[in-house]
């Protein structure tokens, strides 16, 4: 075990590198880590971590799959290829990326071997790569989570990730390459982030970039609904005619700006 800023970070073996993907669009997905630093207090991921140490301390520990590249490398000799999810149940531009680097060396794999990634991230580290994705025309896409563009509220949400500007700069570097863009406006969170003034701004930028907004409502999970949790208020004021409102006003602005925008992941693993 290593400590990295104030993450305790643990390597671990792994049997597969990609599993099958139930979400929309997707063949298969790649998480080569466990956890997240990132720390964000809805994020769904902890529900379907099996690893209790992590999911009981989340935001706290990670666990680095040090195989995962070699077992990926097998995997694509066999699998029929499509399009991969890269960090479907963790980031996987996480801070610890940038030591490490297995996303970047199992991007490397996928894209030589014929398959197609979609990447989803709250960090700007993935501009490192995009070397790689001017390499691979037509081949990559990439989306960055934005719940908020204020700070002191991202803080709150998202204490270890990176603040909401930084992502917008990032998806703006990454569209001038010409590599296809999205934004993932969720959760959306009754009474926090799901004011006019968020999806005016939100649907502007994607306008600006020509980016695809998806949009997805705040789905409560039981560690949500303990008296000690931070969102434990808020979600107790979702509700359908809440819903139906906000996202009619999402689809309002969508119209106007002429952008294409569409409902969350059906999946929860996907949007954390």
């Amino acid at each position: 075990m290593v400590t990295f800023r104030g993450l305790r970070v643990y390597v671990t073996s792994v049997k597969t590198a990609l599993s099958r993907s139930g979400l929309p669009d997707l063949d298969y997905s790649l998480n080569p880590y466990i956890g997240c630093g990132h720390g964000c207090i809805y994020c769904y991921a902890r529900q379907y971590t099996g690893n209790k140490m992590v999911s009981e301390n989340w935001g706290k520990i990670v666990f680095v799959k040090s195989n995962i590249v070699a077992i990926l490398m097998r995997e694509v000799r066999k699998l029929k290829p499509g399009t991969v999810g890269v960090g479907t149940i963790t980031d996987s531009y996480q801070p610890v990326e940038a030591v490490y680097k297995l996303t970047r060396k199992s991007l490397e794999v996928l894209l030589s071997h014929g398959f197609k990634v979609s990447i989803q991230t709250k960090n700007p580290l993935v501009v490192r790569d995009t070397d790689l994705f001017a390499r691979n025309p037509g081949k990559v896409d990439v989306g960055f989570t934005i719940t908020t563009l204020d700070n002191k509220l991202s803080s709150f949400l998202e204490p270890s990730s990176p603040p909401p500007r930084a992502r917008v700069e990032a998806l703006r570097k990454i569209t001038a390459l010409g590599v296809k863009t999205w934004i993932f406006y969720g959760p959306i969170i009754p009474g926090l982030n799901d004011d006019e003034d968020t999806v005016s701004n939100l649907v502007e930028i994607a306008s600006e970039l020509g980016a695809t907004l998806y949009y997805d409502p705040l789905h409560v999970k039981p560690f949500m609904n303990r008296n000690d949790h931070p969102l434990n208020n808020y979600v107790k004021t979702k509700t359908m005619n809440w819903w139906t409102k906000v996202s009619r006003t999402i689809l309002n602005y969508c119209m106007k700006n002429h952008i294409e925008c569409k409902p969350g992941f059906t999946g929860d693993s996907r949007g954390g």
